[in-house]
């Protein structure tokens, strides 16, 4: 029986997600499975992994073959390197804590890039805000100039009536004597 590490669909038309399981490669995409692994979820930014090294380390090490976008997530979440070390470390080319500390800086370089992706997504969302308060600024400005020179056009209008009113009194009043 050839075992697969694969993704099996889940949610609805066009907000998919997704749970890692171990299936027998003959099973439909989404039918029986052996053992579910984890879950990805590519719909926030970045994209949500929950994964359990440690199953899926087991697996690999007894002949899993993970697919394609397995394989990525699986080195992603460090899976593939924890494998390479162990082999390592079963030949003999390091020691068990040099293996350790190879993983834990990997491991750290790796959060240290996620928490700079989610810092500039979020300095991103900030400029984006700022620019629209900026833009909403501009326009409001626009329209009270533009409420204001309609207002001084009435009033002017309103004056010049006045005063062609006041001019026509006198007018009138020595063509009625």
């Amino acid at each position: 029986m050839a075992v697969k590490i694969r993704l099996q669909r889940h949610g609805k038309k066009n907000f998919a997600f997704f749970h890692i399981v171990v299936a027998d490669s003959r099973a439909p995409r989404d039918g029986k499975f052996i053992e579910q692994i984890g879950s990805y979820n590519p719909n926030t930014n970045p994209a949500t992994i929950i994964l359990d090294g440690e199953k899926a380390l087991a697996w690999l090490n007894v002949g899993a073959q993970p697919t394609l976008t397995a394989r990525r997530i699986l080195s992603y979440e460090g899976v593939l390197l924890r494998k390479h070390l162990a082999e390592g470390v079963a030949k003999g080319a390091l020691t068990e804590a040099q293996a350790d500390a190879k993983f834990a800086a990997w491991k750290a370089e790796r959060d240290q890039k996620i928490a700079a992706k989610k810092t500039g997504i979020k300095n991103d969302e900030i400029a984006k805000a700022k620019a629209a308060k900026a833009a909403e600024a501009q326009v409001n400005e626009a329209r009270a100039k533009a409420i204001a020179a309609k207002k001084a056009e009435a009033e002017e209008a309103a004056r010049k009536a006045a005063e062609e009113a006041a001019a026509a009194a006198p007018a009138e009043e020595a063509a009625a004597e």
